[in-house]
């Protein structure tokens, strides 16, 4: 039985399947529609199997937010041209307004969550027989609060959510917050979110960064005071570098090596573990203002933090809970 350039153009509107895939759905199915579409469904099911090993890398990354409710889903594929796709962008967007509508709070949820009677995990098959890329839902984001905003930054590849314990007067606020988050990529919203497991791998950082200087800081000043320049001693190659160019004798670099070893014994032995500490506090107290969202610098004003830039809006207003995802690397 022929098939019609009719019966084509409707299965690809119902589909959005490519023409000869309607094409040979429809001869398979003589021309019957219900059973074409049932095709070109499998269809996206055996593409999906036979792309399971393949890496879904790109995608689109979109946030919205309404009535104390924000969410961010990104939806991921194999190539930017798919990402930038029409059909791939709708979807995403359809399954995002699904999210939020029903303040989904788990990616587990939103894979169940049906749109117009079908499962949201179906909808991406289908989406995965028209372009044939593997296709996943990757992460999934909310907050909840009185006041919620979103942020999607040009070309859909990252997006910011976030809540606060008030209504904002001026939305203009609450998209500076989170472009705010956008722009700075905080870890936590203050000192007493941040995860311990972070607070106590950059404070011990902080400590043996100290200790380190202070050991350094010996060491030039012994070597400086056997008349030698240190930055000729920094590291074996400059050390190999110098020896060739004249300027250091292998006997220098004996000397100094044993200088080295014999300050760095000494002063790790008698380091002041009071200032020590001390320093590595002062290191945590920058570490906080560039990672907590409300005490880092206002990037639009560099005269005030988050937290007065709020409390600017409103003596009571903060911001209680902020989410970030972004498909590239930071």
């Amino acid at each position: 039985m022929a098939v019609s350039m009719a019966d084509i153009s409707k299965l690809r509107s119902l589909t959005g399947a490519g023409l000869m895939d309607c094409k040979k759905a429809l001869a398979e199915a003589n021309n019957d529609m219900k059973e074409a579409i049932e095709i070109i469904r499998k269809k996206g099911q055996a593409v999906a199997a036979k792309r399971e090993d393949r890496e879904a890398s790109e995608g689109c990354v979109l946030a919205d937010a309404a009535n104390g409710f924000a969410a961010i889903v990104a939806l991921k594929c194999e190539t930017d041209f798919v990402a930038k796709n029409a059909g791939f962008v709708a979807l995403t967007k359809q399954i995002l307004a699904a999210a939020v509508a029903a303040k989904v709070k788990s990616l587990d949820e939103l894979k169940e969550l049906e749109i117009e009677g079908r499962k949201i995990a179906d909808l991406i098959v289908e989406e995965i027989g028209k372009t044939g890329e593997k296709m996943e839902l990757g992460a999934y984001e909310w907050v909840e609060g009185v006041e919620t905003t979103a942020y999607n930054h040009f070309g859909n590849k990252l997006s910011t959510i976030v809540a606060f314990n008030e209504k904002l007067a001026d939305a203009h606020v609450g998209k500076e917050v989170a472009m705010q988050v956008a722009a700075m990529n905080p870890v936590a919203l203050d000192e007493d979110s941040m995860p311990q497991e972070v607070k106590d791998t950059e404070y011990n950082v902080a400590v043996d960064k100290t200790r380190q200087e202070q050991i350094q800081k010996a060491v030039e000043v012994a070597i400086k005071k056997a008349g030698y320049n240190p930055a000729h001693f920094d590291s074996e190659a400059h050390m190999e570098s110098n020896q060739t160019k004249g300027w250091i004798t292998a006997e220098d670099v004996v000397a100094v090596k044993k200088i080295i070893a014999d300050v760095t014994a000494e002063k790790s032995a008698n380091l002041n573990e009071t200032m020590i500490q001390n320093i590595a506090k002062g290191r945590m107290a920058k570490f906080f203002k560039e990672n907590c969202l409300l005490k880092q610098e206002f990037v639009s004003d560099n005269t005030m933090n988050i937290e007065t830039y709020l409390k600017k809006q409103s003596a009571t207003l903060t911001a209680t809970a902020f989410k970030r995802v972004n498909l590239n690397k930071d």
